[in-house]
């Protein structure tokens, strides 16, 4: 179930930052399928130029709307905080980078500090350490640590391996990223620390859920409004990392 609900009233006043209105407005632009573009194509170009927070992240100058995805979960979890260290993995092209930097700081501003990783070549994003190279490989949590220099406070995710159209396997795929996500999060998170990962509906594996458990005093599942409707994503909210031995990692 989404931690998010309707809020009350038109909210014709002051918004947060990152908000954005009008999401469930009709569509207005219909695209013409041309002779060499696919239907899937022509579906997703019709779907984006009718995205409010395709728009909105244009005019808040975020590389992506996935942006608006890491506001919404701050908004309601507030673990983004000035001074804080995260490491964002799965980052490209920037989106979820662009928001640390401005909620915890960067490069020396407020305190904090921002590390990001992924498989694909991105631009760097000013206030942050931006690393291209593929999580899964055996140096990844070394070159993340040392980049970040110290352990971290937030460790967020937004790692999705390739879907299959095969709902089991998509699944199982990113559960599979999830896990080693969280066992690095387990090895550079502080105490009090917060993990934050993109999962399918249908939450966690049962051992994934128990590792969670045993080492956060919290944890949620989320989906937030940016999520497109109709999309098998959602994000698990670990918090309060207890900063014990990693417990079940043998």
């Amino acid at each position: 179930m989404s931690e998010f609900g309707k809020k009350k009233g038109s909210g014709s006043g002051s918004r947060k930052t990152g908000s954005v209105p009008g999401t469930s407005r009709e569509l207005t632009v219909k695209v013409k399928t041309a002779k060499r573009r696919k239907l899937s194509s022509t579906i997703w170009l019709q779907r984006q130029l009718n995205d409010p927070y395709v728009h909105e992240a244009k005019r808040q100058g975020y590389r992506s709307r996935a942006a608006f995805k890491l506001i919404q979960l701050d908004e309601r979890f507030h673990v983004l905080k000035p001074g804080l260290r995260v490491v964002d993995l799965g980052a490209a092209p920037g989106g979820w980078t662009q928001v640390a930097v401005q909620k915890v700081g960067g490069g020396g501003k407020k305190g904090g500090a921002v590390v990001g990783m992924d498989i694909l070549e991105w631009d760097p994003v000013p206030g942050a350490i931006t690393l291209q190279g593929d999580f899964l490989a055996d140096d990844a949590p070394d070159r993340l640590k040392e980049a970040l220099g110290g352990p971290a406070d937030v460790v967020l995710s937004d790692m999705a391996a390739p879907t299959t159209g095969h709902p089991s396997t998509d699944h199982l795929r990113i559960i599979g990223l999830v896990e080693v996500a969280l066992h690095f999060a387990l090895e550079i998170l502080t105490p009090g620390g917060t993990f934050i990962a993109k999962v399918f509906q249908g939450g966690t594996e049962k051992t994934l859920l128990d590792l969670l458990k045993k080492n956060f005093t919290s944890v949620r599942h989320a989906k937030p409004p940016a999520s497109r409707q109709g999309s098998a994503e959602t994000y698990v909210v670990a918090m309060g990392f207890r900063g014990e031995t990693p417990s079940g990692t043998n």
